[in-house]
């Protein structure tokens, strides 16, 4: 499997995810787990791949930034220890955008542009556009990325595999830093995130239970899920907003999907959180995203120590509003974007902003909350169509049982 995997890798010429491979060493953790008198765990002997980001002790993480073109790393970020303590072995890195620095491309001046394996002149979104496409293109078994501005979700959206944004810090990120920046442990909200890429929700599940929980001691079990079976659950809806309005091919599977999971029993509560300003929430992201960058090294932040306390109220406030919203309803379902798709180097889609891409998962960036990204159908010209799981906090496996249980029933047509 692993040599047949290196050698679909090999032989790409089109997409460009998987821009570094250990073959050597995949080869021979291999030949261990042949060898192996018992599983080492639930991924044992599976080859995998992770975002470039992502420290892999004697591989290169560059960030697609050229000033460190050579940078190596010296040890595993703890999501490489812990999914081959799984059993899973890395055997290559999926490409990024330069720096991270872009939700809806991927590409960068030291391994240039990702496509999208549903059509070349696509793209794959960012910034793990590499991870989603590797995926889609039968290049790995399993991904990891990073999500801040949807960089999970929106590359799963629009290569047609599930992307989860885990509970705010429930993933450790030692290890995801930019190189030679020292990891520093912050209590402050960090509202970036590390999740799996995967082709089933089922694979999401497995991945998180093997990487989530603190640093040490090494022990979390994920919450049950509120139900296992699709009648069973309460779903919020919001399919439509003036701030992202979606396209004709995306609002056509969002509504054909609501049908028919209403068909099937599903209670549908149509309308957005009691209290909820949903343009306001996103103008709140945007300050958080400019703390965020202040505290990591980026341009200071101009806020008044009052604005600072206005702007951190807000976001709690928020995730209250959610919370008390998940005591109604079991999952939230919305877009994981406006659009499909859309041609590389495109700066406005369909008429709409490209900044647009953003509304729709800014709410559970904001707030923390579990969300994960699921294909539900493809358009008339095979581009995947997409929505979002939104889940309670620490509540991730509803979420993902609930896209495993819909992802079933959409294929029972």
């Amino acid at each position: 499997m692993t040599e047949e995997l290196l050698d679909r890798i090999a032989a790409d010429t089109e997409i460009n995810a998987v821009v570094e491979v250990r073959r050597e060493h995949a080869l021979a953790a291999a030949d261990r787990a042949d060898a192996a008198q018992e599983p080492r765990g639930p991924w044992h002997g599976v080859p995998v791949t992770v975002k470039e980001c992502f420290d892999v002790a004697g591989m290169r993480t560059t960030w697609g930034n050229p000033a460190f073109a050579h940078h190596i790393a010296n040890e595993d970020a703890v999501i490489v220890q812990r999914l081959e303590r799984a059993g899973a072995h890395i055997v290559g890195k999926t490409n990024v955008h330069m720096m991270l620095g872009d939700f809806g491309q991927t590409v960068n001046e030291v391994y240039g542009r990702t496509n999208n394996p549903a059509d070349v002149t696509r793209t794959p979104g960012g910034s793990s556009g590499g991870a989603a496409a590797a995926l889609a293109a039968g290049l790995t078994y399993l991904e990891y990325g990073s999500d801040l501005v949807g960089s999970v979700r929106l590359p799963a959206a629009y290569c047609g595999v599930y992307g989860l944004k885990p509970t705010n810090g429930l993933v450790p990120q030692r290890g995801f830093q930019v190189p030679g920046t020292p990891y520093v442990p912050s209590e402050l909200p960090t509202l970036s995130t590390i999740g799996p890429l995967a082709r089933s929700a089922a694979d999401l599940r497995i991945a998180l239970r093997a990487t989530a929980g603190p640093e040490a001691p090494y022990a979390y079990e994920l919450a049950a899920p509120r139900h296992k079976e699709l009648k069973d659950y309460r779903v919020g809806i919001v399919t439509d907003h003036p701030a992202a309005s979606v396209t004709s091919e995306v609002g056509d599977a969002l509504s054909d999907t609501i049908d028919r999971i209403a068909a099937a029993g599903v209670k549908i509560v149509d309308s957005w959180p009691d209290g909820v300003d949903p343009d306001e929430q996103a103008a709140e992201f945007g300050r958080q995203v400019e703390l965020f960058f202040a505290l990591h090294g980026g341009e200071p932040t101009t806020m008044t120590v009052d604005q600072l306390l206005t702007t951190e109220r807000n976001r709690l406030a928020a995730r209250a509003r959610w919370q008390q919203h998940f005591e109604d309803v079991d999952v939230f379902l919305c877009p994981t974007s406006f659009t499909v798709a859309f041609p590389h180097g495109s700066t406005a889609i369909d008429g709409r902003p490209y900044e647009a891409q953003a509304f729709w998962i800014v709410h559970a960036s904001l707030t923390g909350h579990p969300a994960l990204s699921m294909p539900i159908g493809h358009t008339s010209t095979g581009l995947p169509t997409a929505a979002q799981v939104i889940g309670q906090w620490h509540e991730d496996d509803t979420a993902i049982t609930f896209a495993e249980l819909l992802s079933q029933h959409l294929g029972s047509r």
